[in-house]
């Protein structure tokens, strides 16, 4: 009969825990020291773990403007469009909840809720709606909130949708709690997100442009494929996102554009760690091979 106790699998994992608990029990470590430990690779730790353990300190020092959803990437309803047109938003976005606008994107009258607008499904041949027995109050938050603060406040309100206003008052976006709790566990897919659809998909045009959202995953020979380009892979890249790094020499923030070569990439779903989505809109034919 073995009596051994079990293996810890090394003293490693062993010393690591003991810190981890230590840092538990209070005793003064910075957040850099337990993200250093959370580093470590001692096998304490599965690297999905590691990945949410560090989103959730990244939470708490993230404000909202560097995840939230781009003013012109927000998907709305407005005022006085009828059932019929409603519904093509509803239907064609995927999404639940929407902001509902009135002259333009900085006057939020409210949040409707997609299970709401089913009701009048059967009446869809009125030419408009009042809306205003539907609308939930819209929740308005700062650029600077901090996501674990927001977190907090979504879970008391049951919001789960923020519109956010700069400093002047003006809207600037508006960020989810999905949004929120993909900074902790990562990448929530469902049927309806778009980039999961294609790596380059055609969006709503910009300034009577053509746009185009690309993930910035896509390979460089993809994107020459597809806009009949022709930017070369370097050593350092292989990648679209890559090639906007490379161009800025840094890390991109959200909303963050560049033009080069005739096009101009624009940053619309980013974190701290990597671009994710880029708008993608052609402002020039120079340097760039005519499309067939």
């Amino acid at each position: 009969m073995n009596d051994k106790p079990p293996s810890t699998n090394g003293s490693g994992k062993t010393g690591l825990l003991k810190r981890v608990i230590r840092a538990i029990k209070g005793e003064p470590l910075s957040r850099d020291e337990i993200h250093d430990l959370l580093q470590e690779d001692e096998g304490v730790f599965e690297p999905e773990e590691k990945e949410m353990l560090s989103g959730v300190l990244d939470v708490a020092e993230t404000q909202v403007r560097e995840v939230m959803i781009q003013r012109s990437q927000m998907v709305v309803i407005e005022r006085d469009q009828t059932i019929e047109e409603m519904l093509d938003v509803i239907i064609g976005s995927g999404h639940s909840r929407f902001p509902v606008i009135g002259e333009d994107r900085d006057e939020i009258l409210g949040i409707l809720l997609a299970k709401d607008l089913l009701k009048c499904f059967g009446d869809a041949s009125q030419e408009t709606l009042k809306l205003d027995s539907f609308l939930r109050p819209a929740a308005v938050i700062p650029e600077s909130k901090r996501l674990n603060a927001l977190l907090k406040e979504f879970r008391d309100s049951h919001n789960h949708m923020a519109i956010v206003v700069d400093e002047y008052g003006g809207v600037s976006g508006l960020l989810t709690i999905e949004d929120v709790l993909e900074e902790i566990v990562g990448e929530i897919d469902d049927e309806h997100d778009p980039e999961e659809a294609a790596f380059i998909a055609p969006d709503t045009d910009v300034d009577g442009k053509p746009c185009f959202t690309v993930r910035a995953l896509t390979r460089i020979d993809d994107f020459n494929e597809y806009f009949r380009c022709e930017f070369t892979e370097e050593e350092d890249y292989e990648t679209i996102g890559g090639l906007v790094m490379h161009e800025l020499g840094r890390l991109p923030r959200l909303g963050e554009s560049l033009e080069h070569r005739g096009f101009k990439f624009c940053v619309i779903r980013a974190d701290k760690r990597r671009i994710d989505v880029l708008q993608v809109v052609r402002v020039a034919r120079e340097n760039v091979a005519s499309v067939g």
